[in-house]
């Protein structure tokens, strides 16, 4: 019996002993896992951190200071957010690849050109490569000419623009499982749903291989031509480093006075390009015939340089230029900087202009070797501080019509209309031959010029529809009328007499 109890007692204990371990171990348990949990957390919080530490603290020196800043500062230090525009969710039929060609302008225009095009066919934009291959041969990426990040996210609920193909895609491409061409100029928009979209689908790569001037002026829905504007006006922003030097060379002419902006297209590339080789000397014409017949991509051909001129078509040279500044009663004194490249004959070319106007400056008169080093040897980034000077300047002067006029030209009606001569250069020469040849007084030429010129200044107009002849018609890039705001007649202070501010 008592041994009975015995064997009862122990069973008891070892039971009580049991239920008292298994609530520590459960306890311990709970801890142990309560605790890993929290471990993670921290390490997971401290990740975090410090990969969003540094975005959300931009701008917030205190946070890196010794010193407490008080709470007016932390209110005024806190960066303002960021707000994207909404992604477009659409069917993706494909992907965009563009190589562009030409100076930064026809380039410039071309990816306008390009995003328009690659939002109605519903497909992605990669980011355009840009021309490497031409007389400049500009080494430059789009993102060392443009804010490529501003200009993917600014347009992200247009279209869908990426940095590079996907993996999966690049590799059909480097098999030979894309296709290229060059779509047909001054193209409406059906062109590319009817043609274009059906080899998109079938093939889900096209590489564009030129894309100057291959979407048509007018004719063209009025979301696309906005579109147009949107990209060139807001999503085509210049890299930092770029504005920065243009807003300090700005910054110097202003503290000097008004400023004129000559874009003085007299050089090398422009004259063997052009065949216009008036004012040149026997050595000068030879060598500018064999520089065109040494890009096959320019004119193999005879070209008649005074024809060419008589029609208007040929650059104004810096002696014409004098000649026409003066008769227009510009300033004598007056700051003029110098929109362009090395000018063809140097000094001796230029010694007439700067003989009438003895203010001239240009980049490299006005900032420090140094400061342009970086630039130096990219035509199109140095280009790029031009366009910027050119857009904040009193009065823009092209002396001669090609793309950079063209688009500075309707970038300055976007800000308001701003004051730019278009000169009319066929009509010029002839008083230029009349008065050299005595057929026309000082009084009768300078007359004559300011009546050619009263509203040939950026007033609002509406674009010059030519049926079946776009490359006669007004340009859109010049006038983009859509994006503007037009009056029903000229403004009246763009009559000459009352709107040259630098007299």
């Amino acid at each position: 019996m008592d041994m009975e109890l015995k064997i009862l007692a122990a069973e008891k204990v070892e039971k009580h002993r049991r239920l008292i371990i298994r609530p520590r171990i459960k306890v311990w348990m709970t801890r142990a896992i309560t605790t890993v949990v929290l471990w993670t957390s921290v390490v997971q919080l401290i990740a975090l951190g410090e990969l969003l530490g540094p975005s959300l603290l931009k701008g917030m020196h205190y946070c890196f200071s010794p010193s407490v800043a008080s709470p007016d500062v932390e209110k005024f230090l806190v960066p303002a957010k960021v707000v994207l525009p909404p992604k477009r969710i659409y069917k993706n039929n494909g992907y965009l690849m563009v190589s562009c060609n030409g100076g930064l302008n026809q380039m410039r225009a071309a990816i306008c050109d390009m995003v328009a095009i690659a939002r109605h066919i519903n497909v992605t934009l990669i980011v355009p490569e840009l021309d490497k291959t031409s007389f400049w041969a500009d080494s430059s990426d789009f993102q060392d000419i443009f804010d490529v990040d501003h200009f993917i996210t600014s347009l992200r609920d247009e279209v869908r623009i990426l940095k590079q193909l996907p993996p999966r895609v690049k590799r059909r491409v480097e098999q030979g499982l894309s296709y290229s061409l060059s779509p047909i100029s001054w193209s409406n928009i059906s062109y590319y749903e009817n043609q274009i979209l059906p080899l998109m689908l079938k093939h889900k790569v096209i590489q564009v291989n030129r894309t100057d001037a291959r979407l048509a002026n007018n004719g063209l829905p009025t979301e696309i031509q906005k579109l147009r504007c949107r990209v060139n006006f807001n999503a085509l922003r210049f890299t930092s480093q770029i504005e920065e030097l243009g807003r300090r060379i700005v910054k110097i002419l202003r503290e000097r006075g008004p400023f004129l902006v000559l874009h003085l297209r007299y050089e090398m590339d422009m004259l063997a390009f052009s065949g216009c080789v008036h004012g040149c000397d026997s050595r000068e014409e030879e060598e500018l015939t064999r520089m065109r017949y040494a890009y096959p991509w320019w004119k193999e051909k005879v070209i008649n340089s005074e024809l060419k001129r008589k029609e208007g078509l040929c650059p104004l040279t810096p002696e014409e230029t004098a000649l026409i500044l003066t008769a227009l009663g510009i300033d004598h004194n007056v700051q003029i900087y110098i929109a362009a490249g090395e000018i063809y004959g140097g000094e001796k070319r230029m010694a007439s202009l700067v003989g009438e106007f003895p203010n001239l400056v240009r980049k490299e008169t006005l900032l420090e070797p140094s400061d342009l080093m970086y630039f130096q040897n990219h035509s199109s980034q140095m280009a790029a501080v031009d366009y910027l000077v050119s857009l904040e300047s009193d009065i823009f002067i092209p002396t001669y019509d090609g793309n950079m006029a063209k688009v500075v030209e309707g970038h300055r009606r976007f800000l308001g209309f701003k004051k730019t001569i278009l000169l009319d250069t066929r009509i010029l020469v002839q008083l230029i031959d009349q008065y050299s040849n005595g057929l026309l007084s000082w009084d009768e030429f300078s007359t004559a010029v300011k009546e050619a010129h009263t509203y040939r200044m950026g007033s609002p107009k509406r674009r010059l529809v030519i049926p079946y002849k776009p490359k006669e018609e007004d340009y859109f890039y010049a006038n983009p009328q859509e994006c503007l705001q037009l009056l029903d007649e000229p403004l009246k202070n763009t009559v000459l007499t009352k709107y040259m501010v630098l007299i």
